[in-house]
This record gives structure tokens, C-alpha cells and sequence, in this order.
């Protein structure tokens, strides 16, 4: 005879496998500081990419008009734009995708607790049926 709350619990179990369960475990392996520091460092070479796209295409686009006015303070207040603008962005995403992945391992080791005391409590189950 198939009992309901094992049946509820086996369901839950399995549609959680499928949906989150694989990205979950995946992120549940690292420790928390090695899944943030990871990503923080894969995030700030993805931003210095785009940052050095955008201005190589800010460049470009503006190249005939710099070209007719270029000077030595042109050049310098460019550059700094460029390098201040970099850390200020460099900062914030930083400090986003800190909090973001810190959020999203948390989550996911939420998520693998519960799914682990689910496996527990199926478990136990099985050992007051088989005695």
C-alpha cells in the first residue's frame, strides 16, 4: 500500500531534482567565500572588457571630431575620464555582483537543507516500514 506522505515528499523531492536542483548542488559545493570570490573575479573581467568595448566605440565613433581638436589637455582629461569612470564602475559592479552571488549561494544551500532533511524524513520512512 503506498503511503501518501511518502509519495508527497518522494514528488517534491524529484521536482526539485529536476528544476533547481542541478544548478543548487552545483553551487552548494563551493564554500560561500570561494563561490563569491570566484564570480567577483570572473564579473570584473567581463566588466573591464566591456568597459574598454564602450570606449574603444566611443573612440571610434567620435574619432573625426577629436581628430580636428586633439590637444595635449584633450588627451588628458580623456584619460582620466576613462580611469576615474573605471573604478567608479569597477566599484559598483563589484559590489553588486558581491551581493548577488552571496544572495544566490545562500539561497541555494537553503534550498539543499531542506531538500537534504526531505531525504532524512524519506528515509526514516522507509526504516518504520521495514521493521
Amino acid at each position: 500500500m503506498l503511503d501518501e506522505r511518502k509519495v508527497k515528499l518522494m514528488t517534491r523531492m524529484a521536482s526539485y531534482e529536476q528544476n533547481k536542483g542541478k544548478e543548487d548542488f552545483k553551487i552548494s559545493a563551493y564554500y560561500r567565500k570561494d563561490y563569491v570570490s570566484l564570480h567577483r573575479l570572473y564579473s570584473f573581467f567581463w566588466m573591464t572588457i566591456g568597459y574598454i568595448l564602450v570606449w574603444a566605440l566611443i573612440i571610434v565613433g567620435g574619432f573625426d571630431t577629436w581628430m580636428e581638436k586633439m590637444s595635449l589637455q584633450l588627451i588628458l582629461v580623456m584619460g582620466l575620464t576613462a580611469v576615474i569612470g573605471y573604478l567608479v564602475v569597477l566599484i559598483v559592479y563589484l559590489v553588486t555582483a558581491s551581493r548577488l552571488y552571496n544572495k544566490k549561494h545562500q539561497d541555494a544551500r537553503m534550498r539543499v537543507k531542506k531538500y537534504n532533511h526531505d531525504l532524512t524524513r524519506l528515509l526514516k520512512i522507509y526504516e518504520k516500514e521495514n521493521q
